[in-house]
């Protein structure tokens, strides 16, 4: 073996260690986290919107479905700030989907990430989160009274008890319907983008056969 191709190879065991060390990192923080090493898998649901009062990263009041959910393309996310391995990864993904939509976001579409730990997260400390992972308009970033947020989490299904034993979670759904689809798993952004693009799809489509219908009306 040459000097190079033993360079390459010392390279990349040493890459290779420290990813396992990386996740490896932090077990007490996610005792319940087997996803890194899990497929993304994806499964239709039905959500409803609890009629609570939340706060963003701004220490603005939001109602979630009111003020982000109704009539927009929604990708929702759930992290907590002391998160130290998944979270930043979804956070990252979430990133990369407002990147790959540009301008949709904050007019057709919003991005949300709920703190399953609100005891902690303040809007200060969410405020200083989001600088990591945002780029631009469009993202909220929600926290609230331990109540408020439990509510909210339960009636998206995404309830553990448990926020340091929460699995890697992404929602996407029509802000117009209950029916929204899972991604559990580091999903890649690419699958979200197109889901995002199949509802805006299926949005256009509708509005035409509703001003076909209109125009065809005596």
């Amino acid at each position: 073996m040459n000097r190079f191709a033993h360079r390459g190879l010392l390279t990349f065991c040493l890459l290779a260690a420290g990813i396992g060390q990386a996740l490896a990192h932090s077990a007490d923080e996610h005792a319940g986290h087997d996803m890194p090493a899990k497929s993304a898998s994806s499964e239709s649901t039905q959500v409803k919107f609890a009629d609570v009062t939340l706060m963003d990263q701004n220490g603005q009041p939001v109602r979630l479905e009111k003020d982000l959910v109704t009539n927009k393309i929604v990708v929702m996310s759930f992290i907590y700030t002391n998160c130290t391995t998944v979270c930043p990864v979804v956070s990252s993904i979430m990133g990369k989907v407002q990147k790959k939509l540009g301008a949709r976001v904050g007019t057709e579409v919003q991005l949300v990430s709920i703190s399953i730990d609100p005891q902690r997260d303040d809007a200060r400390r969410l405020n200083d989160y989001a600088r990591t992972f945002q780029n631009g308009p469009g993202w909220s970033w929600l926290t609230g009274s331990s109540q408020s947020i439990n509510a909210t989490l339960k009636g998206l299904g995404t309830f553990s008890g448990d926020f340091k034993n929460h699995q890697p979670l992404i929602l996407v759904g029509d802000g117009n319907s209950r029916h929204w689809t899972r991604y559990y798993g580091f999903t890649d952004p690419a699958v979200l983008t197109r889901e995002v693009e199949k509802l805006s799809g299926q949005r256009n489509t509708h509005a035409k056969h509703t001003a076909i219908a209109m125009e065809q009306q005596p």
